[in-house]
């Protein structure tokens, strides 16, 4: 009988910009859009939809490409956002306007202890959870430290991220993960440590025109 060896993959989202214009737009309790009075009025929104409106493009496009290759072991979320104030928080999060804008109160910086702590503290947990088995990607910057610094002492040679982000700025990585998510064409993750994270700007995307009706 062959046996058949399952290959876990777990993704690390970088957070939206929690105190740019959308995320005022969203906090703003006259706003009237449906996302707004849901946030406001005790419906549920998820952590994964509020960056997304938050970021735009960018965001979007990791949690795509996120959902559309993660396999995570039983029991564990696919995908986690890296915050400032909480460490890894899965994705389908219920999350308050209160929490939303608490994290506009944090820096990530690997220095502030409010951000890295719980960062750390969670690191080790997911690590400890997967047995040290499971890839780990980061979709979000390699070249800065911010999160590495203290994601590559917890995870090693299992930290990857695509090789394909080097050179590309956010809006571009945004579109090339949601046509990779479309066309299930999964990038090539290599291990951060050893990597060359920064090169040349690659050739723009050639545009495509999307379908409106199913662009969501």
């Amino acid at each position: 009988m062959e046996v058949v060896l399952k290959t876990y993959r777990i993704f690390l989202l970088s957070p939206a910009n929690v105190a740019g214009k959308r995320a005022r737009m969203l906090l703003n309790t006259e706003a009237d859009f449906e996302l707004a009075c849901r946030l406001h009025t005790g419906g549920k929104i998820t952590l994964g939809e509020a960056f997304s409106f938050m970021s735009g493009l960018y965001f979007r496009g990791k949690l795509a490409y996120a959902r559309a290759f993660a396999r995570p072991p039983a029991g564990l979320s696919g995908a986690y956002v890296i915050t400032t104030n909480q460490g890894l928080v899965p994705v389908d999060t219920p999350v308050t306007a209160e929490e939303l804008d608490a994290f506009s109160n944090d820096l990530i910086d690997a220095q502030n202890k409010s951000y890295s702590e719980p960062l750390i503290n969670s690191a080790l947990a997911l690590a400890d959870a997967t047995s040290g088995s499971c890839p780990i990607v980061l979709l979000g910057s390699v070249a800065s430290g911010k999160y590495t610094h203290h994601l590559l002492p917890i995870f090693g040679e299992l930290l990857q991220f695509p090789l394909e982000f080097v050179g590309r700025g956010d809006m571009s990585r945004g579109g090339l993960l949601l046509r990779s998510a479309a066309g299930n064409r999964m990038l090539d993750h290599v291990p951060v440590a050893g990597a060359l994270v920064r090169g040349n700007r690659p050739p723009k995307l050639i545009p495509v025109r999307l379908n409106r009706r199913t662009e969501n």
